[in-house]
């Protein structure tokens, strides 16, 4: 299973010349094979909501909402906020995106920037609650897919880091039980920035940030969550290919050695 659409593969010729150029230490793009596209990060391009980011990572486009709620803590967590995770394929992002109910790839999308937010911590869910076993907030993230270029993964999660970072919600008092909303705002409780950096396997090569053609000629993909301590809080695995250990570890250290960078772009980002 995997984030890029269903799509007839590259020709073979095609697939040849990615792999020659690969071998050369070259990509089509004319990028380093460690090397992100152009990015540009925008933040509060959302009036109304919460927070919200917009990314352009090459010719990939992501928008993502947050809005923040009252809602019920779930039972096994009754002192603790709700983290909501939702992710929209728009069907004018891509030929083979269809508009209805959230497919296996839009459903992957989601588990894998809620596994990095959730893992890292990135949200101090507990300073979220209002009344343990009865009220608390809920952090919706809304993801959408405007434009599909490759590496949906990193380009979303980069996006939803940027506007929770951003975000803010009134400040608040509860009395004789009820949630009274002040004018004030305040930033959410955010105490960990988790970046992803996805990796293709095409060939021998292992190429970071991979465009849309590289998808489709890729054996596998290795995504890595890590939190600014540089502790690794998630992995995902994609492609019908298989991963050497080397090649696991070779992606793990390429993560880490790359997450500095995207996190500071992202925190620059959201200070604007």
């Amino acid at each position: 299973m995997s984030s890029t659409p269903q799509i007839p593969p590259v020709a073979r010729i095609g697939q040849k010349t990615i792999e020659d150029m690969l071998a050369l230490g070259k990509r089509m793009d004319d990028r380093g094979l460690h090397e992100f596209r152009e990015m540009k990060l925008e933040t509060g391009v959302i009036e109304r909501a919460c927070g919200s980011a917009l990314i352009n990572l090459g010719k990939t486009k992501v928008l993502v909402g947050v809005k923040v709620q009252q809602g019920e803590p779930f039972p096994d967590t009754p002192d603790e906020g709700v983290l909501v995770v939702n992710a929209e394929l728009v069907p004018l992002a891509s030929p083979s995106f269809e508009p209805g109910p959230p497919n296996e790839n839009a459903i992957e999308l989601a588990r894998v920037v809620d596994r990095g937010i959730r893992e890292s911590k990135a949200i101090d869910l507990k300073s979220l609650c209002i009344q343990p076993g009865k009220k608390t907030f809920v952090v919706f993230v809304d993801v959408y897919v405007l434009d599909h270029d490759g590496n949906l993964i990193d380009a979303s999660s980069i996006a939803s880091l940027a506007a929770l970072l951003s975000a803010k919600m009134n400040k608040y008092d509860v009395e004789d039980g009820e949630v009274v909303f002040r004018q004030e705002l305040k930033p959410l409780p955010i105490q960990s920035q988790p970046i992803a950096i996805t990796l293709a396997k095409i060939d021998k090569a292992l190429v970071v940030d991979p465009s849309l053609d590289e998808e489709q000629v890729m054996s596998a993909r290795l995504t890595v969550i890590s939190d600014n301590h540089g502790r690794i809080c998630a992995m995902q695995k994609g492609g019908s290919g298989t991963l050497a250990v080397e090649e696991v570890r070779e992606g793990i250290k390429l993560a880490l050695s790359k997450a500095p960078e995207i996190r500071s772009k992202v925190i620059e980002a959201a200070k604007t």
